[in-house]
Order: structure tokens, then sequence, then C-alpha cells
């Protein structure tokens, strides 16, 4: 970290990202300073594609790449359905870059949590965050295996308030056979706010990752800043 208030890039891919990720910053890393990257049509084409494409993984690239040679010294993708993008960019640039949901997934495997639950409202973000909670497992927790289950609500991309969100939420998990989880994992950003509204409804601590994340690139750089033998990236 060669300045008193680092420069933190953040990769966005809907509009309302970067307000959950500059309060989560303002909590947990005050000293960044951020610069908000968003491309709103991301996750609109990766839909529209049915995942992702080489098309769409190089399109991540450049955007990393104009962040990082312009000056970044860490990096956040607040986007989950690119998270993937993440590991290429790894081997080409030698500061932290995050994943959206890292921090969350490695508390929820590390917990005492026999049961985790992944909910989204947009269909790439499921398989996303499973695909990293399963190649995160053998790292953090080799000695056990994680249950998890998965749930979808598209309603809940809509819902204009967030105790309608979690309801959405609250439903596609009772739908999925998921009510007897004791954990429940936030798959994307914009389900924030209605965190608090569905640990209420169904009485498990939910868990998102706009904090962690946050913590997660202070410790990272700040370690960096005091001469640490501590590797520039996370892995998963």
């Amino acid at each position: 970290m060669n300045e008193p208030h680092p420069l933190v890039a953040l990769i966005h891919a809907v509009p309302t990202a970067p307000v959950l990720a500059q309060d989560a910053f303002t909590r947990e890393f005050p000293q960044a300073t951020l610069w908000n990257v968003l491309d709103d049509r991301l996750l609109t084409d990766a839909l529209a594609a049915g995942g992702l494409t080489d098309t769409l993984r190089r399109r991540m690239l450049r955007l990393i790449a104009h962040v990082l040679d312009s000056g970044a010294e860490g990096l956040l993708l607040t986007c989950s359905s690119y998270g993937e993008v993440v590991d290429t960019a790894r081997n080409l640039w030698g500061v932290p870059i995050l994943k959206s949901d890292e921090a969350m997934f490695r508390a929820a495997l590390t917990g005492p949590f026999e049961r985790i639950a992944v909910v989204a409202s947009t269909p790439p973000a499921v398989p996303a965050a499973v695909a990293q909670l399963r190649a995160l497992a053998p790292r953090v927790s080799p000695h056990r295996t994680a249950d998890i289950v998965t749930a979808l609500s598209e309603e809940a991309a809509t819902a204009d308030q967030p105790e309608v969100t979690a309801r959405h939420l609250a439903d596609a998990l009772a739908a999925a056979g998921g009510t007897d989880a004791d954990v429940v994992l936030l798959a994307q950003y914009s389900l924030t706010p209605a965190r608090e509204a569905l640990a209420a409804l169904l009485g498990v601590p939910v868990l998102d990752g706009t904090g962690t994340a946050a913590r997660e690139m202070r410790d990272l750089l700040t370690a960096r800043s005091a001469g640490s033998v501590a590797p520039a990236t996370t892995t998963s």
C-alpha cells in the first residue's frame, strides 16, 4: 500500500452495487479511496447468453486491465456471476483481486453450520456461488463436506422493499426444501438490504458479501503496507 489512502477499484454490473459497496467500505475500510466502474450491461448480456461466454470473459478482463494498469492497488468484483474471471486475472496482476463473496463463503464454511443455503434473484448467480463454495471448501474446511441447498427467486429482483425481497427469497427457499438450513448466504450484493428482514423471517444467520469483502481488502492491503510476506491475492 503505497499511499495512506490506497486506491481500491470496484467493478460493478448493476447500478445499485456502488452504493452498497460504498457503505461497506465506509464502515470497514474508511481509509480506502474507491474507484467505482460500472458496466450495467454485464449481467443483462450474461443472462441473454445463458451464462458467461468467451466474449464476456474478455470484456471483464479488459475492465480489470483498465483499472489495474491505471494504478488501482486492489480490486473487488461485486458481481458474483463474473467471479471465475478473477482466477485468470490473478495470474496476470500482482495485487489483491477479490471475488465478491469469498470472505462470506469462508465464514460459512468455517462456522458451526451443517447446511448452507445460497439464495439469489438472477440465475447466473446460483451456479457461480455454488462453484466458488465447492472450490473453496477443500482449502478452508478439508475434513467436512458442505451440504448446500440453493434457491432462486427472480421476483426478488424487482421487489421495491427489502421486506418484500426477503419474503420472496424465503418462499423460494421453502419451495427448494431449504428451511432446515442453518445459515443463508446472499449470492448478490443487490440483496444486501434484505439481510436483516430475511434473518428475522428464517430465524437463522444471513450473511452478505459486502462487509466481509471490505474487511478482507483492508487486511490484505494493510499486510502489504507492513511488508508482510503474505500473498497479494486470495485464492479459492
